[in-house]
């Protein structure tokens, strides 16, 4: 993957949405994790759209439990053993 947007703050979703869809333009092997409030983007429809170019798209489950409750998640629930899995298998990591 060539690039991961690691997506830690609810205060992220304005410079997450241009982010993904310029990846998405350019054809860029792109990935994206939500944890901490981060996981608050993930209730903007625009930007659940913009992950459809992603390679691949995590959410913390617990963070997802702790703030968005125990509505349906839509990505993919993964631990933060995922979320380092996906760091090191990245070539370049935006932390938002």
């Amino acid at each position: 993957m060539e690039l991961m947007l690691h997506v830690t703050s609810a205060d992220s979703a304005p410079l997450l949405l241009p982010l993904a869809r310029a990846c998405g333009r350019a054809g860029v092997a792109w990935g994206c994790f939500f944890t901490n409030d981060g996981v608050r983007a993930l209730a903007d429809q625009a930007i659940v759209a913009a992950l459809a170019s992603a390679a691949k798209a995590q959410v913390c489950e617990h963070s997802w439990t702790h703030h968005m409750g125990t509505g349906t998640a839509p990505v993919e629930l993964a631990s933060q053993t995922a979320n380092s899995a996906m760091m090191a298998e990245a070539r370049r990591v935006v932390s938002l």
